[in-house]
């Protein structure tokens, strides 16, 4: 009855103290996937991601899904997520900050020294915040941004500008809840 016991300790140890199959493989920057069909139910991965960055972060939950309809967005196809933070609040604009520094910073690479590797493992496409887009195609180096439907800057609205709330597409594995970050999650 001993030995059983102490083989059952060596078991359960073993396996608390295994690395997750998160930690074995890192995805490489996602290329970009547009929007092709309309298929607006709420993926998984995204249910998830959206939950972990309000429960993490604060701020408010702005929807994944949009009607069909007009041009096609990650939206359109439950992959895109709207985290509802205001640039003008700077208890807003810290949890945007915090958020940026665990996905993108220099000091936030893996144990590897894999650098995005969080954003990476989350299957992030791209993040459209305050005139700016992240995206994975680009190494996340953060570029202007100014929406299509917009003639410029000062004629735009605050929501087409992402003044108003975090815009976050996963890639199509991502959503389904297929990368890295999910396994054990979902």
């Amino acid at each position: 009855m001993r030995r059983l016991s102490l083989l059952l300790l060596v078991v359960v140890t073993s396996l608390a103290l295994a690395r997750p199959a998160a930690a074995a493989e890192l995805e490489g920057y996602a290329p970009y996937q547009p929007a092709t069909r309309c298929a607006p139910a709420a993926k998984p991965g995204t249910v998830l991601f959206a939950r972990w960055t309000v429960n993490r972060y604060g701020g408010r939950f702005g929807g994944i899904s949009r009607a069909c309809g007009g041009s096609r967005s990650e939206h359109q196809e439950g992959r895109a997520f709207d985290w509802s933070v205001d640039v003008r609040r700077p208890a807003d604009r810290a949890r945007v900050a915090r958020l940026m520094r665990d996905l993108f910073a220099a000091d936030a690479a893996d144990a590897a020294g894999e650098a995005d590797a969080l954003a990476r493992r989350m299957g992030i496409m791209y993040l459209i915040w305050n005139d700016r887009i992240w995206s994975a195609w680009d190494g996340f180096e953060p570029r202007p941004y100014r929406s299509s439907s917009c003639p410029s800057l000062r004629r735009c609205s605050r929501t087409l500008r992402h003044l108003d709330h975090v815009h976050v597409s996963l890639t199509r594995s991502a959503a389904a809840g297929h990368t890295s970050w999910f396994v054990g999650r979902l």
